[in-house]
């Protein structure tokens, strides 16, 4: 019998679950008092075949206040669900009301099923909504410190954020296992490249939110810590066998489903040696039925990383396939739910392809039906009872819980123990007022900190045009201008930025590296004498990334990647 959520009130009835606690006023819709068979049963019978396909749906929408098609979807179809999105995440307060505004109109529909709101919140580098939300040093700096506490903590105040916003469904933890330097997009999304560090780290991870109320969700089933290239723009074609990703890959995943994580996200990611042609995860009946179901045991829900990433609009277009065409295989190879960052057209080819298969394709239709009772389970569980996630958020009680003060502290001395003193030779730096030090970077934050730290240094903006390729004029300036100091202090984050400090190896100054987010780009460095790593771009992270280059703290974080070395 599949475990309910631990906030919920039970009782045994006849061999089934009971959700007591539920206003007799909601009798006959979703907040019925009935076993949840019963109500799971009822509710089929009762809803109309659109509605029953609209529950597959996970829509985003444009701007802040939810758009008029958004809204039709949900008022005609009672849509399964809304996708946050960081244009959408700015403003806290905004996005509270039209949350509510949402749930509000699924209320008004017959069964007034709630809806999933989902959003991207994993701390770190990826942040969906931000505005007064805590910003947080992210996994790879959990995997510094290696404290499933640290890692159940981040899950928990990360949680309750999000639920005093009404979002009930949270695109975390990224469990992919980081052993591709190359796998960019990853990076300090990860915790680790080692699996069962990596699984014990996205449980705890994943026990936070579930504490917090909110649904949990594993990422990018199968992995993407081996890819080269970015499945937002291309379809990374990986070339593991079965045996292979079952010992690196699905370790963490199968930890995870042996704890009851609720829901997966597939990647659009392809395994040609594993389902023998190079159709991506996402729309895989191999990986999804026969891997993540049969052989580890799945019942949770499924649910597409975004269909309109390249990764998915690449595979369609090498293979004839329109954009519904892929909205509807996706669903008949075991998806239960479809992530659409743009919202369609209430009527357009997407939803005529899916729904008349529905309606003409017996089998297409007890896949279909077997996902809306999965979601129907899911929500009930964790959406049915009085202390569930609020379904409209309380706007005057927002400013005291949005950041969580509690996690504000939290985050802040994580940062500081998760900072890493990679390599030392002329650390701790006081430097004298007598010797010259240029700071060179981005992000103002990390300016601030660093004037704070040397207030006589001065300073070099790198352009930041793109985080692939070091701009031409960057690299001629700086080798330029370091000549004239005899320390630089350079902050490292991103592939450009790499390619900007290595023009410093041959000139005599002294290097000094901050290294943000991921650590990797120092394997490309062995020559820099003089490293920290902090993981995150917060005020916090670069404070402690300056204070361990002065010594004033010790710096006790471990390096979560071991292919980096000393």
């Amino acid at each position: 019998m599949k475990v309910i959520h631990r906030c919920l009130t039970l009782a045994i009835v006849s061999g089934s679950m009971f959700i007591s606690g539920i206003s007799a006023q909601n009798a006959g819709t979703f907040f019925s008092d009935e076993p949840v068979d019963r109500l799971v049963d009822r509710l089929m019978t009762e809803m109309t075949d659109e509605e029953k396909v609209a529950q597959v749906f996970l829509v985003g929408w444009d701007g802040v206040r939810p758009s008029a098609e958004i809204m039709k979807w949900i008022t005609t179809r009672n849509i399964g669900g809304v996708k946050v999105f960081g244009w959408n995440g700015e403003n806290v307060r905004e996005l509270a009301r039209s949350i509510g505004t949402m749930q509000t109109a699924a209320g008004s529909t017959s069964n007034a099923i709630p809806l999933f709101v989902a959003t991207d919140q994993e701390g770190g580098w990826v942040r969906h909504i931000k505005g007064t939300t805590s910003p947080t040093p992210g996994n790879i700096a959990i995997g510094a410190t290696n404290l499933p506490d640290d890692a159940y903590r981040t899950g928990y105040y990360i949680g309750l954020e999000l639920r005093a916003i009404g979002v009930n469904l949270n695109f975390a933890p990224t469990v992919d296992v980081y052993v591709n330097p190359e796998a960019h997009v990853i990076g300090p999304r990860a915790f680790s490249d080692d699996p069962v560090r990596t699984g014990v780290l996205g449980t705890a991870y994943f026990r936070g939110l579930d504490a917090a109320g909110v649904i949990a969700t594993a990422k990018h089933f199968p992995g993407h810590g081996n890819a080269y290239g970015d499945s937002h723009g291309v379809l990374p074609v990986l070339t593991e066998t079965y045996e292979e990703l079952a010992a690196r890959d699905l370790i963490p995943y199968t930890m995870l489903i042996s704890e009851g994580i609720p829901a997966v996200l597939s990647g659009h990611l392809s395994f040609p040696n594993i389902t023998g042609n190079d159709t991506p995860a996402s729309i895989s009946s191999v990986i999804k039925r026969d891997i993540l179901r049969n052989r580890m045991g799945f019942d949770g829900l499924i649910i597409t990383d975004d269909m309109y990433m390249g990764g998915a609009i690449v595979y369609g277009a090498r293979n004839g396939m329109d954009f519904a065409e892929l909205c509807y295989r996706a669903l008949a190879a075991g998806s239960d739910m479809l992530l659409l960052a743009e919202t369609p057209a209430i009527n357009d080819a997407i939803w005529s392809r899916v729904f008349t298969a529905y309606t003409t394709e017996p089998s297409f239709r007890a896949t279909i039906d077997a996902s809306v009772r999965r979601i129907l389970r899911t929500k009930i569980e964790y959406l049915h009872a009085e202390d569930r996630v609020p379904l409209v958020p309380d706007l005057t009680d927002l400013p005291n819980l949005v950041p969580t003060p509690d996690g504000e502290r939290f985050f802040i001395d994580h940062a500081f123990r998760s900072t890493t003193i990679v390599r030392s030779r002329d650390l701790p730096l006081a430097a004298p007022t007598s010797e010259r030090v240029l700071i060179v970077g981005a992000d103002p934050a990390f300016f601030r900190e660093a004037r704070r730290a040397f207030p006589g240094a001065d300073t070099y903006t790198l352009s930041g045009r793109s985080i692939y390729f070091g701009a031409p004029e960057d690299k001629r300036n700086v080798a330029r201008l370091a000549r004239e100091y005899d320390t630089v202090i350079f902050r490292l984050a991103y592939q450009s930025s790499l390619d900007v400090l290595r023009e410093l190896e041959h000139i005599p100054v002294r290097v000094v590296v901050l290294s943000v987010l991921t650590p990797v780009y120092l394997r490309a460095v062995p020559w820099v004498p003089n490293a920290v790593a902090v993981y995150g771009m917060t005020p916090a992270s670069y404070e402690a990334g300056f204070a361990a280059i002065q010594g004033r703290i010790r710096g006790e974080g471990r390096l979560p990647i071991s292919s980096v070395g000393d």
